[in-house]
């Protein structure tokens, strides 16, 4: 694949993550957004890692890797939460969550 395919694409995985962050009212549909954006972010470092020929695109890949796992699985914790305490996953809702 030719870099500016490869860009081309992660820029595209970036817009469709911002433009579902912005448009979007359902929590399970932000965090999708935001693993878009983080998909992007990691196919950028992979691409100028290998482009320079430098290990540490890869390294950061899996540290993105792990920071999405862990955001998942945070993320679906108050999504399950605010749906038991609200009935429903509109993040709109989710100041029902405060203490």
């Amino acid at each position: 694949m030719s870099v500016q395919l490869v860009l081309a694409l992660s820029n595209a995985l970036f817009a469709v993550g911002v433009y579902g962050l912005l448009t979007r009212r359902n929590a399970v549909a932000l965090l999708l957004a935001v693993e878009l954006l983080l998909n992007a972010a990691a196919l950028n470092f992979v691409l100028f890692g290998r482009l320079f020929n430098q290990v540490d695109g890869q390294a950061a890949t899996l540290f993105i890797i792990a920071l999405a796992a862990c955001e998942a699985v945070a993320g679906l914790a108050i999504v399950i939460n605010l749906f038991r305490t609200a009935q429903t996953v509109d993040a709109d809702a989710a100041s029902l969550l405060k203490g």
